[in-house]
């Protein structure tokens, strides 16, 4: 999606991210001209064996030891201080807010200064994979449990136009759940998508939303949308993602 919106000679003036957006929207927002190619490696590198290294065993003893979750966070943060060009929000190239939602008061809670790291993890501290964490005495965990697609936190901050890149597949219907596994995740896309769709409808009429197509089928029902290590099908869904957004911009240019 990046490579296509350059190629478009689209340039943002500002990226909002949640969750695993925190991690690409920093990456944007530190390098708008290489962070395609960044992220590229990125995803198709070790980085999520590095992160997620731990064996069956080592992540039941993890579990059974803290009683939360699977992974230590420790490796996400050696990654993203290795990986990203920058380390304060005031060194990025592009205004950058990311999103994470406070344990103790229950809210969203946008970081837009300071360290960035420390706020990308609080954004992408997936609950039961990672610990919540801390910063300023409180404890975050994702972003994405408060504001999915934040599309009015850009709007707020003065966008007319928004390019949504997502790769939580809004524009598939949901099927029925089958199994126990199934039920929660159907149940938190409902509530993010439902969010979202609040708030297209109370868009003000001179804003234009533009959500990119993933150009990929429905991940189907099974075990395999726990496959949070594997990277098996991220070059593919990288192709896909930008053969469907180029095509898009072709023909919102040709629109015009």
């Amino acid at each position: 999606m990046l490579r296509a919106l350059s190629e478009a000679r689209i340039r943002p003036d500002l990226v909002v991210g949640t969750s695993i957006g925190a991690v690409n929207g920093a990456f944007v927002a530190a390098d708008p001209e290489g962070a395609a190619a960044r992220l590229a490696d990125l995803w198709q590198g070790e980085s999520l064996r590095i992160v997620f290294s731990e064996t069956v065993l080592a992540r039941a003893v993890r579990l059974a030891r803290s009683g939360t979750h699977l992974h230590a966070i420790e490796p996400l943060r050696r990654l993203l201080a290795e990986k990203l060009p920058i380390a304060d929000f005031a060194d990025l190239k592009l205004p950058f807010h990311c999103v994470a939602a406070c344990i103790e008061q229950a809210t969203a809670r946008w970081f837009s200064g300071g360290p960035v790291v420390p706020a990308i993890m609080a954004s992408c501290a997936v609950p039961g994979l990672l610990p919540p964490v801390e910063i300023d005495g409180a404890h975050y965990f994702d972003g994405g449990l408060v504001d999915s697609i934040p599309v009015g936190r850009a709007v707020a901050l003065g966008a007319s136009t928004v390019y949504v890149l997502q790769v939580g597949r809004i524009e598939s219907p949901l099927a029925v759940p089958a199994r126990p596994w199934e039920v929660g995740l159907v149940a938190f896309e409902i509530a993010r998508r439902h969010r979202f769709h609040e708030e297209m409808s109370a868009l003000p009429p001179d804003v234009r939303v533009h959500v990119l197509p993933t150009g990929g089928d429905q991940v189907p029902p099974g075990l395999g949308q726990f496959s949070y290590r594997s990277r098996n099908r991220v070059s593919s869904s990288i192709e896909r993602s930008y053969a469907a957004s180029a095509r898009y911009l072709s023909q919102l240019a040709g629109g015009r």
